[in-house]
């Protein structure tokens, strides 16, 4: 990593744990600065404080006291679950102290280039078809995965190398707390309504997106779904150059034409040959593409890459077969839009659809046309009664409410005929029953390997 003296000696606030905090807390700490860890757990449940401790760096547990503020702080570094509203970030801001997230410090220490990927929907699914890309027949270093999917973007840019390439999945809440970040490269996947308990507004929303792009300059590139009006407009705004990919039109990057993926008139592969369905993994691909085809990935890598990739686990993932019928378990389709886009990679007639779970208190009027013409569907959670209504809308011949996910691929499998599609999307969160998506979606794959247990 880069050996940077920005924090030597500056007292700095890391607000909040988990994994990035206790990287940032940790990285900082090895740059010089003077460290206080806040969390709002108690320190006798919290082994990440302890861990802390034993290092040396002060820690303030049990809640955010507004006090903390009278240390005469240089900056706060705020995990990215913690909303501006709280009442410490708001007094921050008041005083403009510097905000940042982990993601910046990462930025500011890294020797390699960074590829950034944010959107709404796909951004897991593209870092990792990106990741595997990158690195398959690649000779010399390795493409890191880092931030929102799951590892501290800070300790992966501490371990970096200059040959290395750092494909950092970035959520909104992250890209608020930036300063100077620029990603060498940098995608948006798509961008719908989301998060508007947290930002306040979609436009609020999309300009935390945008800011990916803020520091990037002429020699950066930036890939954007030109299915969307919106990205063609915000395009207009950038230094970066623009790779769009679409699958509606034919473009000057990546795109479906005539059942094929293209990147600038080459053909890659055939859109049926891709190992996970819908036509959302089509963008995703796409946008996959145009990233390894600027970093110099042949043609024919790219395609036997992402033929034998078969999703991330809880998206859209292929979980196996039995007695004929196939298990697709995308528990982490947590709202309409994502269970839509699911749906469009199946054949109705013989899809048997699982849903169900927390209710926010939204109708499911919009999801309507997606439903027709499925087979048969098995809903469970809060939102059953409610997703039971939309479904005698659709006209869906056999709709059966269940306890829960458990429940549901039981019956699912007894109504179930070979050649038929079990396939868990819930439209929901989870938090009704399960504390979080993966686990909805282990107690689906459980489920099924329980049948099979049967089955023998």
């Amino acid at each position: 990593m880069k050996k940077i003296t920005d924090y030597e000696n500056k007292k700095v606030l890391v607000l909040g744990l988990a994994k990035s905090g206790v990287s940032a807390a940790k990285l900082l700490h090895e740059l010089g600065a003077l460290v206080t860890v806040n969390d709002f757990k108690q320190f006798d449940q919290n082994p990440e404080a302890q861990d802390l401790l034993t290092l040396g760096i002060r820690v303030v547990t049990g809640g955010h006291p507004i006090e903390l503020l009278d240390e005469d702080f240089s900056l706060i570094v705020k995990n990215p679950g913690i909303p501006y509203t709280n009442p410490l970030v708001e007094k921050a801001s008041k005083m403009n102290l510097p905000i940042l997230t982990e993601v910046e410090l990462a930025y500011q220490i890294a020797e390699c280039p960074i590829i950034g990927i944010t959107g709404t929907n796909g951004k897991t699914t593209t870092t990792t078809m990106i990741g595997l890309l990158l690195n398959a027949d690649r000779k010399t270093g390795t493409a890191r995965l880092a931030g929102n999917i799951g590892y501290p973007a800070s300790e992966v840019a501490e371990e970096a190398s200059k040959s290395d390439d750092i494909v950092m999945e970035l959520s909104s809440f992250q890209l608020m707390g930036i300063e100077t970040f620029r990603p060498k490269i940098a995608v948006i996947t798509n961008i719908y309504e989301a998060h508007l308990d947290y930002h306040g507004s979609r436009d609020e929303y999309v300009k935390a997106k945008w800011a990916i792009q803020e520091n990037m300059q002429a020699d950066d590139f930036i890939v954007l779904n030109w299915n969307q009006e919106e990205l063609q407009e915000l395009s207009k705004t950038t230094k970066a150059a623009i790779i769009p990919f679409s699958t509606k039109e034919k473009v000057t990057g990546a795109y479906l034409a005539d059942g094929q993926l293209y990147y600038k008139d080459e053909a890659i592969m055939k859109a049926d040959e891709l190992g996970v369905p819908g036509s959302h993994n089509i963008e995703n691909a796409l946008a996959a593409i145009a990233v390894a085809k600027l970093k110099g990935v042949s043609n024919e890598v790219i395609r036997q890459t992402l033929m034998i990739f078969t999703g991330v686990p809880h998206r859209t993932q292929y979980v196996g077969e039995l007695a004929g019928r196939k298990f697709y378990n995308d528990s982490k389709a947590t709202n309409i839009l994502a269970t839509e886009m699911a749906l469009s990679g199946f054949d109705h007639s013989s899809l048997i659809l699982l849903a169900g779970g927390l209710d926010r208190g939204n109708n499911f009027d919009e999801l309507v046309p997606s439903l027709k013409g499925i087979k048969a569907i098995i809903l469970f959670g809060e939102t059953k009664d409610k997703l039971h209504k939309a479904a005698i809308e659709a006209g869906i011949p056999t709709i059966q409410l269940t306890e829960n996910v458990q429940t549901a691929v039981s019956e699912a499998y007894d109504f179930s005929e070979k050649d038929d599609t079990i396939l868990l999307s819930p439209a929901c969160a989870s938090w009704d029953q399960y504390p979080n998506f993966e686990l909805r979606g282990e107690a689906f794959i459980q489920a099924m390997h329980q049948l099979k247990d049967i089955e023998k």
